[in-house]
């Protein structure tokens, strides 16, 4: 199937990640042009853009946290491109260690808000604004299953994880269409979720290295598998294109 993404633009923040990386990798494959978002990971982001090759491609770091910040990653991608079409917004970072709330210090819980909650408000709100010129665009967010299912010791992640996959993407599917309507020509903007589980990514390859804790992990799923970064980069392309998935908005997967 076409895809129809030849050409258009998509900025992927959090790009030197395992997941992020992957979805970069699979937007250059259907012709896209790429904005790579990196907070630290600078070396990273430069070797995948070397690994992109011929693809149209800009290395921008940031951090997303600062409302200063957020506004220089879209400028830097508009001098550069003109548009933005799509925001994959998958930049967040978690305390590793398992931590009880009760356990939990105020200094944790404010520190991962801002890392998963604040960066995702920035970089939409900046996204948004420039929509309201364009008159198109177009919005997936990363979540995660600790949104949906809970996930013990990472309370704080869950939380903000779930105000992404629910309270945001179901307010702003109904907020994009008003500065970006549907057309005869254009379906309109749309705004869709997906929420990775278990996933074969660097940050996790000490639990996963244990095969006790994969066994555990893999037991209450219909298919008894880790997810590989790809996996998500495949759905995110689907989200993204307006020929494939021109009906489908404020939705979870």
């Amino acid at each position: 199937m076409n895809t129809c993404l030849q050409g258009q633009v998509v900025l992927v923040t959090g790009a030197s990640g395992g997941i992020g990386s992957a979805i970069a990798r699979q937007f250059a494959a259907e012709g896209a042009r790429v904005v790579l978002h990196c907070r630290a990971g600078r070396a990273r982001v430069r070797a995948l853009q070397k690994e992109l090759g011929a693809a149209e491609s800009l290395v921008v770091a940031a951090d997303l946290s600062k409302e200063a910040e957020a506004r220089r990653l879209f400028a830097q991608a508009l001098q550069r491109f003109g548009r933005v079409d799509t925001l994959v917004a998958n930049a967040g970072a978690w305390e590793t260690r398992d931590v009880g709330l009760h356990q939990m210090s105020l200094r944790q819980w404010r520190r991962t808000l801002d890392g998963v909650l604040t960066t995702t408000f920035l970089t939409v709100r900046e996204f948004l604004r420039l929509v309201a010129k364009q008159k198109r665009g177009n919005v997936i967010l990363i979540g995660s299953t600790a949104a949906v299912f809970g996930e013990a010791g990472h309370a704080d992640y869950s939380a903000g994880k779930a105000a992404i996959a629910f309270g945001l993407t179901r307010s702003l599917k109904n907020e994009i269409v008003r500065l970006a309507p549907h057309t005869r020509d254009y379906c309109g903007g749309r705004v869709n979720c997906i929420c990775p589980g278990w996933t074969v990514v660097p940050r996790l390859a000490a639990k996963l290295g244990n095969a006790p804790s994969v066994r555990k992990v893999t037991a209450a799923m219909a298919l008894p598998q880790l997810a590989r970064p790809e996996d998500m980069a495949n759905a995110a392309v689907f989200l993204a294109s307006d020929s494939l998935a021109r009906h489908i908005t404020g939705q979870t997967l």
